[in-house]
């Protein structure tokens, strides 16, 4: 299994926004989408503003591997449930972060919807 590098995580979890695709059926790539990202330990997550409809969020439970760009890191990755459990901490992680922006804003990375999209990001 890979891990992130002390260098990797710092770079990602310093950027304002990430870069995200998934592996179509075909092996190709989709579109890109801009989300935000947060760490927390040693892993980084990603959640679903638009919760478990959003063709982003299905593409990667269908596919499970895919590849993103932040903080002039690119790297492949696979895509994890996140444990429930660590919801809390990582609400807590958007605020700090993103607290520069308006709470209407933050407050749509934190509902029930946008939290049980959860995914951690897993380097390949």
């Amino acid at each position: 299994m890979t891990a992130w590098t002390s260098d990797e995580l710092t770079r990602i979890a310093d950027a304002d926004e990430l870069r995200i695709a998934f592996q179509r059926p075909d092996g190709t790539m989709a579109a890109p989408r801009t989300i935000w990202v947060v760490r927390d330990g040693d892993d980084l997550y990603v959640r679903s503003v638009n919760g478990r409809t959003s063709a982003w969020f299905r593409g990667t439970q269908a596919s499970h591997q895919g590849h993103v760009d932040a903080g002039g890191v690119s790297k492949d990755v696979g895509f994890a449930d996140a444990d429930d459990a660590i919801g809390d901490e990582l609400d807590a992680a958007y605020r700090a972060k993103y607290r520069r922006y308006s709470p209407g804003t933050v407050n749509s990375i934190l509902t029930e919807q946008a939290r049980s999209t959860t995914i951690r990001l897993v380097p390949r």
